[in-house]
């Protein structure tokens, strides 16, 4: 039995249970799980609430109609509304700024949040020019043995063991 005041879940339990997740999603829904498409959107419907000539573009008609659109909007508000459950039962909920964020204060709430959005920006532009977020690429993909996902993986797990070797503290 699994005890949500728990500070930490089995990695095999949780993800064998992302991994089953899988089946409905493709039985239901006919796509992966995956949660990039989500801003595309949220965007292409408030651009095309501001220009309802967008919705003739069939890059953003496609993320806009349907349940298979929506169902990712859905997962990411999940996830957050899950990892605040999670937090708040297991008594690690934190109020404050992220330890990282006090290294840019002199920046003032403006840079942090321009930093922030920039970041957010960035990553998801890479991961829509990847065709998949890292969720898409690392739980779908793989299941699926795409070869395309796998390269996209190891190219994340390189590019993140990279990052680490260069921001490491010096002694």
């Amino acid at each position: 039995m699994v005890d949500l005041a728990n500070k930490a879940w089995s990695p095999y339990l949780a993800g064998g249970l992302i991994g089953l997740l899988q089946i409905p999603a493709f039985l239901l829904l006919g796509t992966a799980l995956g949660t990039s498409s989500s801003y595309v959107s949220v965007a292409a419907s408030l651009a095309a609430f501001a220009d309802p000539g967008l919705r003739g573009l069939r890059y953003a008609a496609a993320h806009i109609e349907g349940a298979k659109a929506w169902w990712q909007v859905a997962l990411v508000a999940g996830i957050a509304v899950g990892a605040l459950i999670s937090a708040t039962l297991s008594g690690m909920r934190r109020h404050g700024i992220a330890p990282v964020w006090h290294r840019a204060a002199r920046l003032g709430a403006a840079g942090r949040f321009g930093m922030a959005f920039a970041g957010g920006f960035v990553m998801l532009l890479g991961a829509r020019i990847a065709d998949g977020c890292t969720s898409g690429h690392g739980l779908s993909g793989l299941a699926q043995l795409a070869i395309g996902s796998m390269i996209a993986v190891a190219a994340m797990f390189a590019g993140g063991i990279a990052t680490a070797m260069l921001f490491r503290p010096v002694r």
